[in-house]
């Protein structure tokens, strides 16, 4: 792993009276999965949608491949996300197209790009997710661990360096949850991006991550690999654990 695909500095946000985000540094790596672990309500969801402008933060800096999105126009952004995935927690696919449909819609704006080269990529990324044969399916005739996959396959459509995973088990039986987990590290492995997983699921990051970071009251408390922080000496850490 070279290179911060991701470094986030001071980073806060508040609505309000609400202090969110409390002065949150953070960086990620080339080809790592760095998994954000926390309760409901601690600033993770907003924390990744600051990241890609989805939130305007109100102090901080973030940078993303290199670049700082504080300060640059909208189509400098938009050019940033296009680099960027994003697996919804709820998939978040288009109930009105098959699973075809929803894959190509992310190429919509790609030019040239030919009919042959649309399909080729589409079937590249179900064989990725293990759904090849659901491309003319409905999202209705989908589990909601394939509908997952699915949602996966289309942030695979733009090949993109970053991937941010919003509670990607969350609903999901022990035994889906378990085969997401692995798929996560299937596309680190063969993509070589890197990822930020925000989570609650202890096994699912005991499972995906290279290094995981906690996240109380709006700030990092800890920060290590899940061994360490499974053994970590804050009572509060380690309850995560247990």
């Amino acid at each position: 792993m070279s290179g911060s695909i991701v470094k986030i500095e001071n980073l806060k946000k508040s609505f309000g009276s609400n202090k969110i985000l409390n002065g949150i540094n953070l960086h990620v790596e080339q080809g790592e999965n760095l998994v954000v672990l926390g309760k409901s309500g601690s600033g993770k969801s907003v924390l990744i949608k600051c990241l890609i402008g989805l939130i305007e933060a109100d102090d901080g800096n973030i940078a993303l491949f290199g670049k700082s999105i504080n300060s640059i126009k909208e189509h400098e952004l938009n050019a940033i996300r296009k680099r960027v995935g994003f697996l919804f927690q709820s998939a978040a696919l288009y109930d009105s197209m098959t699973v075809r449909e929803n894959l190509e819609f992310p190429l919509r704006d790609l030019k040239p790009i030919t009919p042959e080269e649309i399909n080729s990529s589409v079937e590249e990324a179900l064989k990725s997710v293990g759904l090849e044969d659901a491309v003319d399916k409905m999202p209705s005739a989908l589990s909601g661990g394939m509908r997952k996959r699915i949602g996966l396959a289309r942030t695979l459509m733009l090949k993109p360096q970053l991937i941010l995973y919003d509670e990607p088990t969350t609903g999901l039986d022990p035994i889906t949850s378990k085969e997401i987990s692995k798929l996560i590290l299937d596309v680190q492995k063969k993509y070589n991006t890197a990822s930020i997983i925000i989570t609650h699921d202890v096994e699912c990051a005991r499972l995906t991550s290279n290094r995981m970071v906690v996240v109380r009251d709006g700030i990092l408390v800890a920060e290590g690999t899940f061994t360490e922080l499974s053994e970590s000496k804050d009572e509060w850490v380690r309850s995560f654990f247990k």
